[in-house]
């Protein structure tokens, strides 16, 4: 799940910064059509899920912190930070705006369908579901396979020099006689 989130981080950072790179000098006009597919696009793929718990998380550490300085104000900072995170809550909606975006700049209109239609398959939601432990075998396979080459590239390696050495031996002999 850890990999899948990061792997989804990385790619909306990546697109939000090749849309920035790639974006001329006055603001691309992206039609109402494309920002849908794109609004589409993310949510079958679950591009901002993760950032869902930042508000509660926060709000959560606020309310730690502000109990701890004053124990006997428990009850009105609960109620207050639970009141002021739900009106924050509507700004979740600049996230998805502003992702919507990103992926608008990067991929056409017809790649976001093409995204938004695998995704929203029943192999686009298994790989969603069970990409990362897929790709936590992948990488134990291939840390196997690494020891493996490393080691024979080692021993291979080895045997060649130690027959060079073995060979250059009696020449160094009679060099020095």
């Amino acid at each position: 799940m850890i990999f899948t989130k990061r792997v989804r981080v990385i790619a909306l950072t990546a697109a939000m910064a090749l849309s920035v790179l790639s974006a001329p000098g006055a603001a691309q006009e992206i039609s109402a059509e494309h920002l849908r597919a794109a609004r589409t696009a993310i949510d079958a793929i679950n591009a901002t899920d993760e950032f869902d718990a930042i508000l509660p998380q926060a709000a959560q550490g606020l309310k730690g912190e502000l109990i701890q300085q004053h124990p006997h104000m428990e009850e009105l900072i609960n109620k207050t930070v639970d009141e002021k995170a739900i009106e924050l809550a509507s700004r979740r909606a600049d996230l998805e705006r502003e992702a919507a975006l990103a992926y608008a700049r990067v991929f056409t209109q017809e790649e976001l369908e093409q995204i938004a239609a695998f995704y929203n398959s029943e192999a686009g939601k298994k790989l969603l579901s069970s990409g990362p432990a897929v790709t936590r075998e992948v990488f134990q396979a291939a840390e196997i396979w690494r020891r493996g080459v490393v080691r024979d590239l080692s021993s291979n390696v080895l045997d060649t020099v130690q027959q060079a050495v073995a060979a250059d031996k009696p020449a160094a002999q009679e060099s020095s006689q």
